[in-house]
């Protein structure tokens, strides 16, 4: 594989790993200020960073087919975003990232219909990989529920892992409509003004400086990750992008044995090398 083969896997690489580091502080947020307010916090600090890199270029303001696909895609990622970081608040890091996994081979047969795609027997074999590692990472939680059980954690990182493979179809056509700096702009701006309805509701001041400092980390993590993604989707196609989601897994383990002090069991180790063969299979298989 030649230099510029390679170069759009490497900014996805490092987009991977700053998404990780965000989901490490928003674990922490969440836990201090509850999920909608880490959240808004979040796409406020984000929308500021983003309007000061962007306005300032005098952008011709999107319209049309890109507009809706910006709309469409924020929108789908306020409720993604909620359902994830409630699910973090209730299952290690680890484990909820290792349950995510199953996005991204979700995401090679949505590439079919959506994208024109091709997809094989080797893309049919990954599926049925990563959803037996999913059954080794749940396996417990959905045969007996007692006090270390959380479905409903579970449950939610699932959703949201569904939803986020409909978000990868949508990366790769907004990186050929716009560019990374455009994306983040309307990405984070379009989502805080979707929060805007909760904050007569649910909203509160963060209550220290070291939340206010949380929500500026992740919100730097946030628009550099979706920044880096953009620019690797502009690229290179999801099907080859996708297998460097499960890059997350070694960040989401050391980030949370590290801050949050969560063990890594050899189930969830077990479970989410199944997944990261499954990927490893579609990716080297193609479209036979």
């Amino acid at each position: 594989m030649n230099k510029a083969a390679q170069y759009p896997m490497l900014v996805a690489t490092l987009g991977i790993m700053f998404f990780s580091m965000m989901d490490a502080v928003m674990k922490g947020q969440a836990l201090a200020m509850g999920t909608y307010n880490a959240m808004f916090w979040r796409m406020t600090m984000g929308a500021l960073i983003v309007a000061v890199l962007y306005l300032p270029t005098r952008p011709v303001p999107a319209s049309g087919r890109v507009l809706k696909i910006h709309l469409i895609r924020a929108a789908l990622t306020a409720v993604m975003a909620y359902l994830f970081f409630f699910g973090l608040t209730r299952v290690p890091l680890a484990q909820a990232i290792g349950l995510s996994f199953i996005a991204p081979i979700i995401t090679l047969f949505l590439a079919v219909p959506l994208l024109g795609e091709r997809i094989g027997a080797n893309a049919k074999l990954a599926a049925v990989l990563g959803f037996g590692g999913v059954m080794i990472v749940v396996g417990g939680e959905l045969l007996a529920v007692d006090a270390g059980s959380d479905l409903l954690g579970m449950t939610s990182i699932l959703i949201s892992a569904v939803m986020y493979a409909f978000n990868l179809i949508l990366q790769r056509m907004q990186a050929l409509v716009a560019k990374p700096l455009e994306i983040a702009f309307y990405q984070n701006t379009i989502v805080f003004m979707l929060l805007l309805i909760g904050v007569p509701f649910a909203v509160s001041w963060p209550a220290n400086s070291l939340q206010w400092g949380g929500a500026m980390l992740a919100a730097a993590f946030a628009v550099g990750s979706l920044m880096l993604m953009s620019a690797a989707y502009r690229q290179a196609e999801a099907q080859r992008l996708v297998v460097i989601e499960y890059t997350a897994f070694i960040w989401a383990a050391m980030l949370g044995w590290w801050f949050f002090a969560e063990p890594v069991t050899a189930r969830t180790l077990l479970g989410t090398g199944l997944i990261v063969l499954g990927c490893l299979v579609s990716a080297r298989g193609g479209s036979r």
